[in-house]
């Protein structure tokens, strides 16, 4: 684990207020996450979780929603946020999404104790799929 105070201040108050925003009112397990693009923009999202379970949606998901909502493609860096410890990691699902726009994106999954787990989207999920295509 490294330090949190390598991770971008920017980037981890995103995560940190898209945390408090969650709706989780059957696991009561909340997680925000923030992107940023190459050229600087910030989009950030929480998990909203539904009482048929399989239409909740992870924070990482609703961050790339509201990326991609806007017109971006790919992100650099990614915070992950919760109260997990060690430091929740994007779930199976997630990996793949986030892998789909930026397998060689930065990582950062963060605690509310300053814990840190960091990686490329790429270690997190190792010959994850993706096909070629025009960016559309």
């Amino acid at each position: 684990m490294s330090d949190v105070q390598s991770v971008d201040p920017q980037l981890l108050q995103a995560a940190q207020a898209a945390f408090k925003q969650a709706y989780a009112p059957y696991s009561k397990f909340r997680v925000g996450a923030a992107l940023r693009t190459p050229d600087g923009q910030v989009f950030f999202g929480a998990n909203v979780e539904n009482a048929s379970y399989g239409l909740a949606r992870c924070a990482e998901q609703s961050a790339v929603q509201t990326l991609a909502s806007n017109g971006g493609r790919t992100f650099s860096d990614v915070v992950v946020y919760s109260e997990a410890s060690p430091p929740a990691s994007p779930c199976g699902a997630c990996r793949q999404i986030l892998f789909e726009f930026a397998p060689d994106a930065n990582v950062a999954c963060v605690n509310h104790l300053g814990e840190v787990v960091r990686g490329q989207v790429k270690d997190f999920l190792p010959h994850g799929f993706r096909l070629e295509h025009d960016d559309a």
